[in-house]
């Protein structure tokens, strides 16, 4: 164990590139399990937990004991500390894979609690109608038609992730061909399954597309990607960090202090879908 508490940071920077990085997950992912790892050797180190076994032994018990810790002592959430569980099974394999760590027992099974994980309102009405506001104030307020277009823009793709509970990769993958401006159908690229077509029932949002369509051009300065319905303001395609960065700017504006990400956005629609929909209809 003490080979691996002296090498921690080289171990951790490792598993980050080739166990995170590589397959393609966010920035924001990396620096989570990156402060996950770190805190978890501050811990042993505190603790004299790093002369407590053998080198290569006992690193399951550490993880529950320090698992445990957080969930008592801490008393963080257990959504929370599933996350870190699932973080830590990851970086025990990859321990074990590199011969840093003997392979052991599976780290005892542990899961969110029932009423956290069958939440059907991550964000409450009142925070989603905050979100939306801070957008039209931001819009309101801005002196500079491009600026304004970069609005329209992050406005669109909130309220895809809200109303149609899109994913943010199939945001990333449309094409300004997706949108069908006389029927109001946009068309979903799955990764995996079958497209698929929804109808976007806002006239708000589908008025919203028309001028974003119209103005589509300011952003197209680089020729492979001017098809691609969401471009930054380079003329290339958004990232999954840079839909992030939109959601975090506007959640700070809407007041909204609870951790979430635009997936909470998505699944919050569920809680009362009825009545944004007879809204909608009814404009």
């Amino acid at each position: 164990m003490k080979a691996v508490i002296r090498n921690s940071n080289v171990l951790i920077e490792d598993f980050i590139r080739t166990q995170v990085i590589r397959r393609g997950l966010d920035e924001r992912t990396a620096k989570a399990y990156r402060l996950d790892l770190e805190h978890f050797y501050i811990w042993l180190d505190q603790n004299d937990i790093s002369d407590s076994a053998s080198d290569k032994e006992g690193w399951e018990e550490k993880v529950e004991a320090y698992l445990s810790y957080l969930s008592g002592e801490k008393g963080l959430r257990t959504s929370t500390i599933f996350r870190k569980y699932r973080v830590f099974g990851y970086y025990l394999s990859y321990l074990a894979h590199q011969g840093y760590i003997q392979k052991g027992r599976p780290l005892k099974r542990m899961k969110p609690a029932e009423e956290e994980l069958h939440s059907d309102n991550p964000l409450t009405k009142q925070e989603v109608d905050a979100f939306f506001q801070a957008m039209d104030r931001e819009y309101e307020g801005l002196d500079s038609d491009f600026r304004r277009r970069v609005c329209l823009r992050d406005r669109i793709m909130m309220e895809l992730l809200f109303y149609h509970g899109i994913e943010i990769s199939e945001l990333l993958r449309m094409e300004t061909s997706d949108y069908d401006r006389k029927t109001g159908v946009l068309r979903i690229r799955r990764k995996k399954e079958k497209d698929c077509s929804i109808y976007l029932f806002s006239r708000i949002l589908r008025e919203q597309m028309e001028q974003w369509l119209a103005e589509h051009d300011y952003f197209e300065h680089i020729e492979e990607y001017q098809g691609r319905m969401f471009l930054s303001k380079l003329g290339k395609p958004l990232s999954m960090k840079m839909v992030i960065n939109v959601f975090e700017k506007y959640r700070v504006m809407a007041g909204i202090e609870k951790e979430c990400t635009p997936k909470d956005l998505k699944g919050s629609m569920a809680g009362y879908a009825k009545d944004v929909v007879r809204g909608m209809w009814a404009e």
